[in-house]
């Protein structure tokens, strides 16, 4: 491999912005210098045009696998988030497909519909004939038709699940919506994707975040899920295949409904299903849901309509106690455990379960839309992670028409509070839980710069949301970077320094230069280990 010469390079090296160091050198597959880099015969010249060159983003918590089947199938992600631009592009699919037996895909927004509950006689205008199966963007909801209802047997009669729920009228009939668990009552009926579709799935998912400037990721849930197959096996076979160009940590799916005989299965997987590139070596719980279905388990009850107390205060999907003997299992025996946590009580469960692990495993919480202030010092206090997904803390209709009014006024004041965790002294690091939202870093980091997203004002103007929780721009690019490789134990990535890995991202212009259009930066070039994957 010819050495790689990057002039004319402004710097973000993992942790601070160096500004203009002049050249950077790449000799295989490592940076060897940053700033008066010697010129070899024979080097591959890039002109960087005094734009940013930093790491390559590492995301801590994505699913590329669902992300790509997705844009492989309906994919309603991109769409005009109306009733009637999703039923228009559900119908163009479904014509296109004739041979499919079941329309399948998802993407589609709560927000778009009264109450984030669209309903089953809507898509049956489109398609009565035959079974569709939607899932939403956060992935904690599906859509389906009356014909899928039927297929799946789903009647007044069928009992709610324990960790889900149907959504129903007046009368006690099913309308259309599964929350949670209860998406399980239709997994038995669903076509199963077979290995082709896995691979093909990741292979496009990684093409799209290597776009984006996307080098390495944790995928967050490897094992069957929400209809989803097991992807330890496709990322198994990309592996083995050379076709696997991103670093990947898999977080192992733990069966919620099982216990502890699970834990001597996953150290098998992990010896399995660990290959090149790809290192089964983490853990994924999911604690909670989603405060827009009311699943997310908070401290304190949802307030109604009225802003009335209810009986409600979400679910704990994983006993308190159980947790704790969970994450002592699974820490005994080398893996990091990656939580899902998102309401208040949820993440103080998450931090009492992990209170007392080994530092050395790299714990952490992702999610963290709630965190009670008594909690927020804990997350340096235990060396827990705080795993941000910072596109979601901004004003849209999601968050003023099915968040803020079920949290009140003093919960709602006190969401993603990203900056009081960096000022308390957490480990920050960073993804986008893609495909419910962009895998686009740059638009994430714009929100965790400005509380506002790029390019669309929102509900509430361009008024950002709870700006004292913003944070530096060196800070969240740090996270996005150098904080996530940590995350996935990779020491040497995330940086631009002599001896890291050349995992390389340059931009098409300097963000530093003017901070208020962070979302605006595109990707330019990527390499992998000093390679091209991206505009070489």
């Amino acid at each position: 491999m010819a050495d790689l010469l990057l002039t004319h390079a402004r710097v973000f090296d993992g942790h601070r912005y160096l500004g203009g160091v002049g050249d950077v050198l790449v000799r295989d597959g490592r940076v060897v210098s940053v700033g008066g880099a010697e010129r070899t015969p024979g080097a591959e010249v890039v002109d960087c045009g005094g734009a940013l060159l930093l790491p390559g983003f590492v995301d801590a918590h994505v699913h590329p696998v669902q992300g790509g089947l997705e844009r492989l199938t309906c994919d309603l992600s991109e769409v005009a988030a109306e009733p009637a631009a999703y039923l228009g592009h559900v119908a163009a699919y479904a014509a296109s497909r004739p041979d499919l037996d079941w329309v399948q895909g998802g993407g589609w927004a709560m927000a778009a519909f009264p109450g984030g509950l669209p309903t089953a006689a809507a898509l049956d205008t489109v398609l009565p004939d035959r079974p569709a199966a939607l899932v939403n963007r956060d992935h904690h909801g599906m859509w389906l038709n009356s014909r899928a209802l039927r297929v799946a047997g789903i009647t007044r009669d069928t009992p709610d699940p324990a960790d889900g729920r149907i959504e129903r009228d007046a009368a006690g009939e099913p309308t259309g919506v599964l929350h949670e668990g209860a998406m399980g009552l239709v997994l038995a009926v669903l076509p199963v994707a077979d290995a082709d579709a896995l691979h093909a799935g990741l292979l496009e998912g990684q093409r799209h975040l290597h776009s984006l400037g996307v080098t390495g990721w944790q995928d967050a849930i490897v094992g069957a899920y929400a209809g989803m197959q097991d992807t330890g096996p496709a990322y198994l076979r990309a592996a083995r295949s050379g076709e696997l160009t991103g670093s990947v940590v898999g977080a192992l799916w733990w069966e919620r409904e099982r216990g502890l005989e699970q834990v001597a299965e996953l150290v098998e997987r992990r010896e399995a299903c660990s290959h090149g590139r790809f290192a089964a070596t983490s853990v994924k719980i999911m604690q909670d849901g989603v405060a827009e279905n009311g699943t997310a388990a908070l401290v304190e009850p949802y307030l109604d309509r009225c802003g009335h107390p209810t009986a409600n205060a979400g679910m704990s999907f994983v006993d308190p106690a159980s947790l704790r003997s969970i994450v002592s299992a699974l820490d005994e025996v080398g893996f990091q455990v990656h939580v899902h946590g998102l309401g208040d009580r949820a993440v103080r469960e998450a931090l009492d379960a992990l209170e007392g692990t080994e530092p050395l495993h790299r714990h952490h919480v992702a999610h963290l839309q709630l965190v009670h202030p008594y909690d927020v010092p804990r997350f340096a206090e235990h060396r827990v992670a705080a795993n941000i997904q910072a596109l979601w803390a901004c004003y849209d209709e999601q968050m003023v028409d099915l968040t803020i009014p079920f949290l009140g006024p003093s919960r709602a004041a006190r969401q993603y509070p990203f900056g009081d965790l960096h000022r308390a002294g957490a480990r920050l690091v960073a993804g986008s839980d893609w495909p419910v939202s962009t895998p686009n870093p740059l638009e994430a980091i714009h929100v965790a710069v400005h509380r506002t997203a790029y390019g669309d004002p929102g509900r509430a103007g361009t008024e950002p949301f709870l700006p004292d929780q913003a944070l530096p721009l060196e800070v969240a690019l740090a996270a996005y970077t150098s904080g996530s490789a940590w995350v996935c134990h990779r020491d040497d990535a995330g940086l631009v320094q002599p001896g890291a890995v050349a995992d390389l991202v340059l931009l098409d212009r300097d963000p530093f230069d003017a901070p208020d259009e962070v979302g605006a930066a595109r990707v330019e070039r990527v390499w992998i280990g000093g390679e091209a994957v991206v505009g070489g």
